[in-house]
Order: structure tokens, then C-alpha cells, then sequence
């Protein structure tokens, strides 16, 4: 990611209605799916706001994801025969995690997650970048009897992420107590009454307001949907919020948040929080050239499904093994693995780095990579990564690569 440099860089993203918020305290935007997205905040940075998220309680503006709906007769049965895992697992008021896959290869469309209201009501929130492309991709399969509508601009979504996250909520009258991957219908009075006036000026201290003059929102009722999961392993809930109460809600957070000291998190700590989980990120982990087996997310396919996109490609690679797997590595030394870094073993390339950062938590390098199945690699073998024509050694372990809490 790169930042945002200019004005009319700027123009051609999308913002999220909570933008002036961010810009009150002091984000260092970037480009992210073709929006303009916070990637982290004045006076606190990447660390500060992993740490906030491992130990106490972060919130991430994460609106840029997208949001369709798939209504009407035999609705959860239509997407149940196009995207990967079974819906038939799950009942109403559950959320799972599925795969939108090429029907031809078997390549990753995009990775979604899937609230099941009822047999005629299903809302999916793909990534930002691929939304356009799943809804089209539905659009053109389904029958008459089943609208597929584009929703992305109409919600926001706040992750509320860490061990203190359902402190939080709960401070706010919000439900915590459903099970992990389940959600519920909340209504939060929020407004200057119950959230947005007072707001601290301190970003450093746990605020992510700056100042609040001239940014105070009337009260408001604001009825939303709050979901047990998030993608940093820690205990976490994601609101999905009406755009136009967007703020409302923030603040209403950071005013009941200063008690917990909620820290703002921008892409940056989301991309070291996830990665130190082995969670994948569509197109660098998965992509339409990475599938799900050679990803190892094949848990999130209902092999036994009688339909769905990409089922024979997937099968037959399946029964046959795949070229190559995503795995783990930790760095033996300093190094910091990137994106793109060719590994090795010996004069032979094995593999390529798909994801890699600096573990905050661990204080080492990590990575995911898809290693070449003939290699014959196992956990705790050594592999060699090309820095800059510099060989520094890696071993190759299972995720996660931190213990997770308790969802």
C-alpha cells in the first residue's frame, strides 16, 4: 500500500463516511480496493495499535468491505449451489466464512463471509476490491425469483477487536453474548448525548477523534447488526452500521471507550494482526491462481455439496494433490520477509512469499509462502529467502503463529 499523495489521487477513491473523523485524528491515508483507507494514526502507529488489539481493546474502520444482499424464494439455497461451504451447517442468525471460486479453475473469486438470516435472506460482505465481480458473478446465475443487490455504500462496518471488546459493547448495551461466527439485531442510542460530545483530543491516549468542534452529531436511535468474528483472532464483534449513523456510532465508542482505552487501528495493524494468525488475504494468500487447496482452505469448502462454483476443478486437483501449499515461516534471524520473496533450498527455488511482515508480538519476521509440494518440505525444515541477492534462513511451521484467545 502507498499513501495518498494528492488530491486528485484521492478523488478516484471512495471514502468512508467516518473520513473526517479519521482526518481530525491525524490518519496517514492509502488506496486500499479503491478506497481511500486510514493505515494507522497520529500518536500511536503500527505497534501501538497491534498491541492495543492483543491486549485491550482496537477499532477498525473496515467500511470499505463490500455488502450484497440475495433475497427472495430458496435464496440461501441459491448461493448455497454457487459459492464453497455448505450453508446447510449453519441456521439463521449464524455468519461462515465461504469462497466465491472461478467454476472453470477453481481460483479464488474472493473470500466472504455469509450471514444467514433466513431461507429467502442472505447478506454477504466480500472484500472491497471484488464486490462488482461477485455480485455480477450471482447476478448472472440466479433465477428470476432471486434479487442480488449491490449494497456496498449503503453500510459501514466497525470491527471492535481484543480482549476488552465485549466490555465495550457491553458498556453500550450492546449484545456479547451470542457464540463466535452468530449475530444479532442491536438498536444504540448514540449522539451527543450518549457518545459524541466530550470527545478527548488526545489521539495518543486512546481517542481516535481529535477535536470533536464542528463535527457533533444529533442524537439518534440507530438500529445495527452486531457479529461475533474479525480477523485478528482476538475475542472481537463487527457492527454493521446504516452509513448515515456511521458517526453516531463511532463516537458513541470512543466516548465509552476512554474506560478500556480503545485505541483507533488503521489497514497497517490489521495486516500484522491477521498475518500473525495465518489468516489469508485475498490476492496475495488466495487469488483466481491460488485455490483453495493449495491454500489449505479447503475447511471452507462443503465438499459434499452436490453444486457449487468450481466443484470439479477443486475435486480432481483434490484427488490428485496439489503443485503447491501455503505455509508458515518464522525467520531464524533478522530478516523480515516481503511479498513476492523467492525461497530456497540450495540452488533450487522452492517457493514464493505470499504474505510477510514483522511480528509485533513475536518480535521476528514472518510469512506465509506457497512452498512446492515436491520439496517435501516438513515443519521445522529450513528454507532460504532472496533478500536483496542476501540469503537469511527461514523454518517452515504451521499457523497461527501467536496463540489465539478464546473466541
Amino acid at each position: 500500500m502507498t499513501d495518498v499523495t494528492s488530491d486528485a489521487a484521492a478523488t478516484r477513491l471512495r471514502r468512508s463516511p467516518l473520513h473526517e473523523r479519521h482526518t481530525a485524528a491525524g490518519a496517514k491515508f492509502a488506496p486500499f480496493g479503491g478506497w481511500e483507507m486510514p493505515l494507522e494514526y497520529a500518536g500511536g502507529g503500527v505497534l501501538k495499535e497491534h498491541t492495543a488489539v492483543r491486549t485491550a481493546v482496537g477499532v477498525f474502520d473496515v467500511s470499505h468491505l463490500g455488502k450484497a444482499r440475495v433475497t427472495g424464494p430458496g435464496a440461501a439455497e441459491f448461493v448455497n449451489s454457487c459459492l464453497s461451504n455448505d450453508l446447510r451447517r449453519i441456521g439463521p442468525g449464524r455468519a461462515q466464512y465461504t469462497l466465491c471460486c472461478d467454476d472453470a479453475t477453481g481460483g479464488v473469486v474472493d473470500d466472504i463471509i455469509a450471514y444467514l438470516y433466513a431461507d429467502d435472506h442472505v447478506f454477504l460482505i466480500p472484500n472491497a476490491a471484488n464486490t462488482a465481480e461477485v455480485v455480477r458473478r450471482l447476478r448472472a446465475a440466479a433465477p428470476d425469483r432471486i434479487t442480488v443487490t449491490d449494497e456496498h455504500e449503503a453500510y459501514a462496518v466497525l470491527a471492535v477487536q481484543g480482549p476488552r471488546s465485549g466490555e465495550l459493547l457491553a458498556a453500550l448495551g450492546l449484545p456479547t453474548e451470542h457464540g463466535y461466527m452468530s449475530f444479532d439485531a442491536a438498536s444504540l442510542t448514540a449522539g451527543p448525548a450518549a457518545g459524541s460530545a466530550g470527545l478527548a483530543a488526545d489521539p495518543a491516549a486512546g481517542s481516535a477523534a481529535g477535536s470533536a468542534a464542528g463535527l457533533a452529531v444529533r442524537s439518534v436511535d440507530v438500529e445495527l447488526t452486531v457479529c461475533r468474528t474479525g480477523y485478528t483472532g482476538e475475542l472481537g464483534y463487527e457492527l454493521v452500521v446504516p452509513a448515515e449513523h456511521a458517526v453516531a456510532v463511532w463516537d458513541a465508542l470512543f466516548t465509552a471507550g476512554e474506560a478500556f482505552d480503545l485505541r483507533a487501528c488503521g489497514l497497517a495493524a490489521r495486516d500484522t494482526l491477521r498475518t500473525e494468525m495465518g489468516y489469508p488475504l485475498h490476492g496475495q494468500d488466495l487469488s483466481l491462481d491460488i485455490t483453495p487447496v493449495q491454500a489449505r482452505s479447503g475447511w471452507a469448502v462443503g465438499w459434499d455439496k452436490p453444486a457449487f462454483w468450481g466443484r470439479d476443478a477443486l475435486l480432481a486437483e483434490k484427488a490428485a494433490g496439489p503443485r503447491r501449499t501455503l505455509r508458515g515461516l518464522v525467520a531464524v534471524d533478522r530478516a523480515i520477509p516481503r511479498p513476492g520473496m523467492t525461497l530456497h533450498v540450495g540452488d533450487k527455488q522452492v517457493g514464493t512469499v505470499t504474505s510477510g511482515t514483522f511480528s509485533p508480538t513475536r518480535k521476528q519476521g514472518i510469512a506465509l509462502a506457497l512452498l512446492d509440494t515436491d520439496a517435501q518440505l516438513a515443519d521445522g525444515d529450513q528454507v532460504e529467502i532472496d533478500i536483496r541477492g542476501r540469503r537469511a534462513p527461514l523454518t517452515v511451521t504451521k499457523p497461527p503463529f501467536v496463540t489465539p484467545s478464546t473466541h
